[in-house]
């Protein structure tokens, strides 16, 4: 079969892309100097392996030659991986939403030969429908114009960047005050788009975002305003009950195209996973109801059986579509995950079928609304959602297991097995928790085997630098200020579950190097790329909270953490820089910075501060960890002494620590606050009782 310059690399998308008879480039020097020889302008399309439109996109245009053909000879066509180059994907993604007023995948962008933009969209069919305009009728048009007037498209290309570089750098305001009421009005705001019948913010689509949820927890926390808890714990019961959640195997898939949580867009992201891994967590921690640790266990049983490479490491997604049976040549959306009424007959019997039904909004005709499903894809199937009556029962576990043992049998979702850097950082942090909130032992072996696969896959030691992803070894682009950020996060994070002292040293020393690679010293906070890449015609800085927070977000986290643990002021100067930076957005717009709230309720409160003192592997220091572990303290910071482990990096950096001693060889627990330490315990009785009234 023909291919073309895709075929060389790892990228699951771009290699779906391999075969197509366009003349597809890499983003990269080769296609740049083609269009710069030829003075042609460039076809950009971005997306990802498990898009949906992206497929469709492909199968009704660049898989055809006519289609191609056109392409080939008016354009140099560039084809990239979104998750590969989030650097690329931002640039030009602004661009869209600034010119379209909307953005999405699969992305497509005409650039001049400088890389300049000057029309984009998204997804066009192959000819006029939908209200679009068909793609080649788009290709002739633009490039007609391009041939009749170039040094005005140049320009057009030149004031597109200076405006995008103007809208991108927000001036900073180092005397302004940061203030709590910022978060108390974005909670209002949260608040105020409640469903208070189905859960979640506003309308549908309904999206899980996470850093909602650890927002209001959070938020609540500090202003004992109980209402953002119980919105954000009655959110995560519906989207467990609704069809988003995969009842018979785990997880949870992109997004609910529906207001019920009931029909979702049924590709599976790794860092939808991880986070919401730890929203469940945190609601089991605050309210101690079983139901949030049972979908937290379910979800972790997933990413074991599903997402796990054989290295250690964590695959990026599972698609929406597959084939519905092995005889069938067209994948359809959810044909893995959805059931017949025979189907659900035939897999659980007359003994099942009854519960089954008294559980689930099963119908014999199928429950997905035509409303919902304008392409037919679900027509005469059913997408599991519990009834809003219905009571569970043990034979429920029992029907579950049994569609999911039949389901096995279907083909599978394609897997996008490239393995992301910040992604991992992200599940690392929900495996620590899991270790620390409900002490899953294979939680932790798997946190300690992905920090080995990261050091040697995704880490040069020399450099001191980290990789963006790994694919049948590891790739050649370098890792971006996310991934630095989301990996520090998860190395603090299971350092204060374990107490292991190389997961803080090391977090420190990626801090450095994001730092020196990634900061900006005039303004502050971190670019997304590095200076070094020059085909970034404007390194843009992320502040968005979306599907996953932005790097500043968390990145000023980090800082504030690792200032509070290590007493470095500078750290903390540069968060606040941060915070300043964007406190535009968190006063005008706070909805879309939830994690940069929880970042400055930590700048504005003095955290707790836990110093625990005896040998890591003593039962009496693990019960004291557990102890921490059912109490929701989102601002602890845990320090770790005389634990038997090479511990040279905090002596070096807080001798003041050796003042905290084990009473009699003892694990001990100091449990302080504004500099004031409560005498040391050694039970979990009187560690609790202490905790309690810290809270």
């Amino acid at each position: 079969m023909p291919s073309n310059r895709l075929i060389h690399e790892k990228s699951p998308y771009l290699l779906q892309h391999a075969h197509n008879p366009v003349d597809w480039f890499p983003w990269g020097e080769e296609a740049f100097a083609k269009a710069r020889s030829e003075n042609k302008p460039i076809f950009l399309s971005i997306g990802y392996s498990t898009c949906h439109w992206c497929h469709v996109m492909e199968h009704e245009s660049f898989e055809v030659e006519i289609v191609a053909g056109v392409m080939n000879r008016l354009f140099v066509n560039i084809k990239v991986d979104r998750e590969e180059r989030p650097d690329v994907d931002q640039l030009y993604m602004t661009f869209v939403q600034a010119t379209t007023g909307h953005g999405g995948w699969p992305m497509s962008v005409w650039l001049t030969p400088e890389l300049k933009p000057f029309v984009g969209g998204t997804y066009f069919p192959p000819d006029d429908r939908y209200g679009r305009p068909g793609f080649v009728h788009m290709l002739e048009k633009i490039a007609e114009a391009w041939n009749s007037e170039p040094d005005k498209i140049r320009a057009h290309g030149d004031g597109v960047l200076q405006g995008l570089r103007q809208a991108s750098f927000s001036s900073l305001s180092p005397d302004s005050a940061l203030k709590e009421e910022w978060a108390k009005l974005t909670a209002a705001r949260f608040i105020g788009s409640f469903d208070e019948t189905n859960g979640g913010f506003g309308s549908a689509p309904k999206f899980p975002r996470p850093s909602v949820l650890n927002f209001l927890f959070r938020q609540a926390h500090h202003s004992n305003n109980k209402d953002g808890v119980e919105k954000a714990c009655f959110t995560l019961r519906q989207m467990a009950r609704g069809g988003m959640h995969d009842h018979a195997g785990g997880g949870f898939h992109r997004y609910s195209v529906d207001a019920r949580w009931h029909v979702p867009h049924f590709e599976k992201m790794l860092y939808d996973q991880a986070q919401l891994l730890v929203s469940y967590l945190e609601a089991y921690q605050l309210t101690k109801d079983p139901f949030f640790s049972a979908v937290a266990e379910k979800t972790l049983a997933y990413c074991f059986r599903d997402l796990l490479s054989p290295e250690g490491g964590f695959y990026s997604a599972e698609d929406a579509d597959s084939l519905p049976n092995s005889a069938s040549t067209k994948k359809l959306e959810g044909a893995f995950y959805a059931w017949t009424y025979g189907g659900l007959e035939e897999s659980l019997g007359e003994e099942l079928l009854p519960v089954f039904e008294k559980t689930f909004e099963i119908e014999k005709s199928g429950n997905v609304p035509a409303a919902i499903d304008p392409h037919g894809e679900l027509t005469g199937v059913n997408v599991l959602i519990f009834r809003r009556d219905a009571d569970t029962s043990p034979k429920v576990e029992q029907a579950l297991q049994k569609l999911f043992l039949k389901r096995a049998e279907r083909p599978r979702p394609h897997l996008d097995d490239k393995i992301i850097t910040a992604w991992n950082g992200l599940l690392l942090s929900a495996l620590a928790k899991a270790w620390s909130v409900l002490r899953h032992e294979e939680a932790l072996d798997r946190a300690e085997g992905l920090v080995v696969f990261i050091q040697k896959n995704l880490y040069q030691p020399g450099a001191g630098t980290l990789l963006r992803s790994y694919r049948q070894g590891p790739s050649t682009i370098p890792g971006f200020a996310e991934d630095y950020a989301f990996l520090i996060q998860g190395l603090l994070d299971l350092y204060e579950a374990t107490g292991k002292e190389s997961h803080l040293s090391w977090a420190w020393d990626l801090q450095q190097k994001q730092n020196e690679l990634f900061l900006d010293p005039q303004e502050g906070g971190y670019f997304r790329s590095t200076a070094a890449d020059t085909s970034i015609l404007l390194r843009m800085k992320e502040d968005y909270d979306g599907a996953e927070p932005s790097s500043n977000s968390i990145s000023s986290l980090n800082l504030i953490r690792l200032s509070d643990m290590l007493e470095d002021g500078k750290l903390r100067e540069e968060a606040s820089k941060i915070l300043r930076q964007f406190s535009g957005h968190m006063e005008q717009s706070g909805t879309s910075v939830p994690q940069l709230q929880v970042a400055l309720l930590a700048y504005l409160h003095q955290p707790s501060q836990i110093v625990l003192s005896g040998a890591l592997k003593d039962p009496l220091l693990r019960q004291l960890q557990a102890t921490l572990g059912e109490t929701y303290l989102p601002d602890k910071l845990m320090l770790y002494v005389n634990t038997g482990e090479a511990d040279s990096f905090l002596k070096e950096k807080l001798p003041a620590l050796e003042k905290f001693e084990t009473i009699n060889q003892v694990p001990t627990a100091h449990v302080c606050r504004d500099f004031s330490c409560q005498l040391p315990v050694s039970t979990p009785e009187d560690l609790r009782k202490q905790l309690f009234t810290q809270t």
